[in-house]
């Protein structure tokens, strides 16, 4: 239903994960692609066009920062992944993953 593109910060950061870790991620990746929209899984982040892949494992709060390329058809673009520590996601990965996504629509 939806394709996932993990760029190459998104496959460094998920390739240096336990396997465990990887798994639970890889699991949350294959559920949106199959259409599953659940906000516990991927979330728009308010105000921008960021969204949030959210993967729990272990008391770990594993994020992916992505956003959708409109000129494809069902395209969702992984732009990095970190470890989210606070309730709020870090404005300088917001902004991280925007100028990915500026960067990236210009090709």
């Amino acid at each position: 239903m939806y394709k996932v593109l993990l760029l190459d910060e998104d496959e460094r950061f998920i390739f240096d994960l336990t396997p465990k870790a990887r798994l639970k991620i890889v699991r949350t990746l294959d559920l949106v692609e199959g259409g599953c929209m659940d906000a516990k899984l991927f979330k728009k982040l308010k105000g921008t066009e960021i969204w949030e892949f959210r993967t729990e494992y272990e008391g770990n709060a594993y994020r992916l920062l992505s956003f959708w390329d409109t000129r494809r058809k069902a395209l969702i673009v992984a732009t990095h992944g970190f470890v989210k520590k606070s309730q709020k996601t870090p404005r300088k990965e917001i902004e991280h993953a925007e100028r990915i996504r500026a960067e990236y629509l210009k090709k």
